[in-house]
C-alpha cells in the first residue's frame, strides 16, 4: 500500500464518484464526526457522485438516504440500494419479496443457533430490521471476540449455505452470491447509466474491512483508512493506498485531496 498523498493528481481529476464503506470509514468509534459529514457535503457540492456501500440494515440505509448528501446507499452487503427520486424514497431489492421472506425464516433460525454455539457473540442490535441478511455482533455492543470465534461464526454461516464476510463489528451472512461490488455495478448502471467496469478508474473506493475486499480488488483507486492495518492479515485483497488518519478523519483526508485538484 502506498500513502494516499502519492496518488497522482491526474488520476484524482478523472474521478467522478466515490464509493465508501460506513462503519470505521465514515464513522469514528460509532459516531459521525462533523469533519466527515462536511467532507460528504463538499464532495456532492463539487459534482461528484457519493454512494455509501455498507453491511448495515435497510432501516439504516433508508434513513441515511434521506438525511445524507448522497446519491444512494447500498445496504446489507449488496442486497438492495435505496435512493430518492423526486423526493420519494425508493428501494431496489435484488431478490423478490417471496424469496426474501423465505430467507429471513432461515436466517432467524440460524442466528439463534450461532448465538447458542459461540459464547460472547450476539445478534446485531439492528438485526430485527434486516431485510436479507444475518448480522452477528463480534465487536460493536459485545466485548471483542478472538479471531477464532469470529471465524467460527463465519464457518457456521458457510456450512448453512450462506455467503459470509467479516466487517469491523459484525459477521454478515446471506443466501446468494451478491456482494458490495455486484450491487455497486447494478446501482451505478441503473441510476447513472454508467459502466463500473469500463469506467473503474473514474471511481474511488474507500473502506476498512474484510467485506470490502472485492472493492479493493476491483478499483485501481482503492483506499484504506489507517485503521485497516489492524486486519491486514485477514484481507484477501488490499487497498492500493492508505490514509494517514484513521476512521472518519481518514475519509476526510481522502476527500480533501480529491477536492484540492478541483479548486
Amino acid at each position: 500500500m502506498q500513502a494516499i498523498q502519492t496518488l497522482p493528481a491526474a488520476a484524482l481529476r478523472r474521478v467522478r464518484g466515490v464509493l465508501t464503506d460506513i462503519d470505521g470509514t465514515i464513522t469514528t468509534d460509532g459516531r459521525l464526526p462533523a469533519s466527515t459529514y462536511l467532507a460528504l457535503d463538499r464532495l456532492k457540492a463539487a459534482g461528484l457522485h457519493v454512494i455509501p456501500v455498507t453491511g448495515r440494515c435497510i432501516a439504516w440505509a433508508e434513513i441515511l438516504t434521506r438525511l445524507w448528501p448522497v446519491d444512494a446507499i447500498i445496504g446489507e452487503n449488496g442486497a438492495f440500494y435505496s435512493h430518492l427520486r423526486a423526493g420519494k424514497l425508493l428501494t431496489r431489492y435484488l431478490d423478490d419479496a417471496i424469496t426474501r421472506a423465505g430467507n429471513l425464516a432461515r436466517i432467524r433460525a440460524l442466528g439463534e443457533r450461532i448465538v447458542r454455539q459461540v459464547p460472547g457473540c450476539a445478534l446485531a442490535s439492528d438485526q430485527a430490521w434486516h431485510a436479507a441478511d444475518l448480522a452477528i455482533d463480534h465487536a460493536e455492543d459485545v466485548a471483542p471476540l478472538p479471531a477464532e470465534a469470529v471465524e467460527r461464526i463465519a464457518s457456521l454461516m458457510r456450512e448453512a449455505g450462506m455467503t459470509a464476510t467479516v466487517s469491523s463489528i459484525h459477521v454478515n451472512g446471506w443466501f446468494g452470491q451478491h456482494d458490495k461490488l455486484s450491487m455497486s455495478r447494478l446501482c451505478v448502471a441503473e441510476l447513472l447509466g454508467a459502466d463500473l467496469d469500463a469506467g473503474r478508474d473514474e471511481w474511488l473506493f474507500i473502506g476498512d474491512s474484510a467485506n470490502d475486499a472485492s472493492m479493493f480488488a476491483h478499483f485501481p483507486l482503492s483506499v484504506g483508512v489507517a485503521n485497516i492495518r489492524d486486519i491486514l492479515p485477514q484481507l484477501p485483497a488490499r487497498p492500493a493506498y492508505i490514509t494517514e488518519a484513521a476512521c472518519g478523519e481518514g475519509f476526510a483526508e481522502m476527500a480533501a485531496l480529491l477536492l484540492a485538484v478541483r479548486d
